[in-house]
């Protein structure tokens, strides 16, 4: 159990997609999709017993509804399902689930585009966390393949989500910074990477003291993640991911009900990894750089203190003004060696703020960045994926917020305001005004359950970053 590996290039729930049945094999059922405005029409052009059994069966297209279609021998002729309004690339992600054991093949004439979106949804609403499960999950639908969809792309997408969910969702107990290491060294194997594993007081030696400060204080030391990849010639793209595999808060404790899902802490490391999976995947002319500073926050007598001052790898000095309020200050550092390399493009993701999930529910990652052209990139692509973002302002008059009057900054805001905002400030203050920088507040956790997200661990904007990331510099020549 323990053993599995976290990192599998081809994720399980890509089984869900299947090549066309052989001949000696039952064929595949047909599926139709269909949006709620073009159910009528198509009713109009069937003979009227199966019109009349759409219509009995209460099928108005509504997106995720089925309606199985029955042949002359009783079997199955077709399924319909219902796409809703057409806008929803979740429509048919339940149906996995509640289609097992059938194999459905689209039509062929399905659009590509639309075809792939299906497929996404398709295998994602396959995925299952069943890493501590004693019995085996049954086995979902399959889809076939669908014609003229690119495969690579869809099990790319796919791959890297499911890898960010897996981390998310495995407990801290399995999951502790050389595990997450562990993953990353995974990664670099696969894809002909290097890594560089910073451990415990040698990054005192090496110029890292606030991921030092912050993981301390658990008996499993902290760590500095550096992975490269691809030609150093291409532009650079640099990741950071927070990496706090469990925050119970420090000396500042958090509350059994704050603390209860602080497994998650890491999904920003999470997230960063499932992105570089894809970018690598998908041979991107980029130079890629991941840094992913990796601590457990815990109480002891070594951890560190409020109002102590830490010093960072920028020089900066900073006043801790909560120990909870640790995933800026290891951020610090990482972002403070990304810029001094002036990357093309540097995104940072951390599950940093409840205020940010205040403003903007679960499932809407706030962004931060001082370049609009950057900021209007990410949230065009977050509207063609599916995968909202919201800008929130790095309000410069805030800053005034962080005084702290024995250190050059304080690591919180004074008062309740802004605590997104001021986050973000702080942040900005180890990376450069002319590096094109975002900052991603996230949740990476689903609350509830819905198709092709279960409860637990999810995944927020892979597909959008990576088209930014494409868009930006894929079409460069090598």
């Amino acid at each position: 159990m323990a053993a599995r590996p976290l990192f599998r290039p081809h994720h399980p729930c890509l089984g869900a997609l299947i090549d066309p049945p052989a001949p000696d094999d039952a064929a595949a059922v047909p599926l139709l999709p269909l949006t709620e405005t073009d159910l009528a029409a198509w009713c109009t052009d069937q003979p009227a017993e199966r019109a009349a059994w759409v219509a009995a069966s209460g099928f108005r297209g509504a997106a995720g509804s089925t309606v199985c279609l029955p042949s002359a021998d009783g079997s199955i002729a077709a399924v319909l399902a219902g796409l809703g309004d057409g806008t929803d690339r979740w429509a048919l992600a339940g149906l996995p689930e509640r289609l097992a054991p059938l194999c459905v093949a689209l039509p062929p004439e399905t659009p590509a585009a639309d075809a792939a979106v299906i497929a996404e949804a398709w295998a994602l609403g396959a995925y299952r966390f069943d890493r501590y499960k004693s019995d085996a999950p049954s086995a979902p639908a399959r889809l076939v393949w669908p014609e003229g969809v690119d495969r690579a792309a869809v099990a790319r997408r796919v791959g890297a989500a499911a890898l960010a969910r897996d981390l998310v969702n495995t407990p801290a107990s399995d999951l502790g910074p050389a595990d997450l290491a562990g993953v990353a060294r995974a990664l670099a194997e696969h894809h002909g990477a290097t890594l560089n594993d910073i451990v415990g007081d040698a990054l005192l030696d090496e110029g890292w003291p606030a991921v030092h400060a912050v993981g301390r204080g658990s008996t499993r030391p902290p760590r500095l993640i550096d992975l490269r990849w691809g030609n150093a010639d291409h532009p650079r793209v640099t990741l950071v991911g927070k990496g706090v595999v469990f925050d119970s808060g420090g000396l500042n404790l958090k509350p059994s009900a704050g603390m209860k899902l602080m497994k998650k802490d890491m999904g920003g490391a999470a997230h960063a990894l499932g992105l570089a999976h894809a970018v690598m995947d998908a041979g991107l002319p980029v130079r890629l750089r991941v840094l992913i500073p990796a601590v457990e926050n815990m109480p002891s007598g070594s951890a560190f203190r409020p109002l102590d001052v830490l010093e960072t790898r920028k020089g900066l000095t900073v006043e801790v003004g909560d120990t909870d309020a640790e995933g800026r200050l290891i951020l610090a550092d990482a972002l403070a060696e990304a810029d001094t390399e002036s990357p093309a493009l540097l995104i940072d993701m951390a599950t940093l703020t409840g205020a940010a999930r205040v403003a903007l529910g679960p499932d809407v990652p706030a962004v931060f960045t001082r370049h609009d052209t950057l900021a209007a990139d990410l949230m065009a692509a977050g509207e063609q994926t599916g995968e909202p973002l919201w800008r929130l302002p790095l309000h410069a008059p805030y800053r005034r917020m962080l005084d702290s009057p024995v250190a050059d900054l304080s690591s919180i805001g004074t008062g309740s305001f802004a605590g997104a905002i001021t986050a973000a400030l702080f942040l900005a203050e180890f990376v450069g005004p002319a590096t094109p920088w975002a900052h991603l507040d996230l949740f990476a956790w689903a609350p509830s359950s819905r198709p092709g997200r279960p409860e637990g661990g999810t995944s927020q904007a892979l597909n959008a970053l990576f088209a930014v990331i494409e868009q930006r510099f894929g079409s460069m020549e090598e």
